[in-house]
């Protein structure tokens, strides 16, 4: 076994070099937001749709746009609307009167990496069109199914304070993000750069260093990093510890009213793996755990009647499971 470990930790630290260049050509853009390009790079490497939250001017368009374009692959922005119909993102069947046939126009969701701007300004039915892409990887038009090209990432932002003209989006779509982001404001250096880089006239924009077979092979190097049993069985105390609150505190009976699905507890795995890569290990530890837990878990847990009275979020009480599980 610890053969093993040492040959993917020699493979990882050969594998890995391209995020340093990658990296590199984002922060010729990005300022600061360290939590946000690593959280992105981990949704990349975990294959895992991500969705970002902050107030309007944090850079997560630009942040989405920047990785997209320093990574040579197909890239479609698709602004979120009230007006937007399913057939403006998956495509629609098309006539054509010369032939008498219908004919399949592909829409923009064809393509590898996808930046739902503003994802909650679309109706219900234009949000539930992404549901078959984000977990099946595949689109349905008419009578016909289309494999989605690999790889294939929803990047998703929305705008927390803003609530005319907007819609929740549904659990079931939330569900299929593997990371929640929530973005704050950038310290006053990095503003101080910010505001440097950007009266100069010409805004930086990264160019193309990484190629798609990079990252698909990286991934396979990712699912192969070591998880040890006792690791495992820590991601199932806290996934199951939202799910029968009481055994797990006496604070927390009453405060959760759904509880995490089982994709939590593969998303944690993945994403921790993810994150041992980016640190350069081929093995998770319990801090791996703890670093992601946060954003696989905050959008995934529902909070009770009586947690809002006492002005609890999903996050504070994920934090208590996080400090009442046992570490191994």
């Amino acid at each position: 076994m610890y053969a093993d470990i040492k040959a993917i930790g020699e493979r990882i630290e050969r594998e890995s070099e391209f995020l340093v260049t990658l990296v590199s050509e984002i922060d010729k853009v990005i300022v600061g937001q360290s939590y946000m390009v690593e959280r992105l790079l981990i949704g990349l490497l975990a294959d895992g749709h991500v969705l970002i939250e902050g107030v309007p001017g944090l850079a997560k368009t630009l942040a989405v746009r920047t990785l997209s374009r320093a990574i040579d692959t197909k890239f479609q922005r698709i602004q979120f609307t009230p007006d937007l119909l399913p057939a403006d993102l998956i495509g629609t069947m098309v006539y054509t009167a010369k032939t008498g046939e219908f004919t399949t126009k592909k829409g923009p969701i064809f393509s590898n990496l996808i930046l739902a701007d503003e994802i909650n300004r679309a109706p219900a039915k234009v949000q539930s069109a992404l549901l078959e892409a984000m977990q099946e990887r595949q689109v349905t038009i008419g009578s016909r199914t289309f494999p989605l090209d690999d790889p294939f990432l929803v990047l998703a932002t929305q705008n927390p304070i803003e609530q005319e003209g907007t819609y929740p989006l549904p659990e079931a779509q939330v569900d299929r993000f593997m990371l929640k982001l929530r973005v704050g404001y950038p310290s006053r250096d990095e503003e101080l750069e910010i505001m440097e880089r950007m009266s100069k006239g010409k805004e930086p924009v990264a160019s193309p260093v990484v190629s798609p077979e990079t990252i698909l092979k990286a991934r396979d190097l990712v699912r192969e990093i070591y998880v040890d049993d006792k690791i495992k069985q820590y991601i199932l105390d806290i996934v199951f510890a939202t799910r029968g609150p009481s055994e797990h505190g006496p604070d927390l009976g009453d405060l959760i009213a759904y509880g995490a699905s089982p994709r939590a507890s593969i998303y944690l795995i993945a994403a921790a793996r993810a994150h041992a890569f980016l640190e350069r290990r081929a093995y998770v530890t319990p801090e791996d755990i703890k670093a992601i837990a946060m954003d696989v878990l905050r959008h995934r847990v529902i909070i009770t009647y009586e947690a809002e009275a006492e002005e609890l979020t999903s996050e504070d009480i994920v934090q208590r499971i996080l400090d009442n599980i046992e570490v191994p």
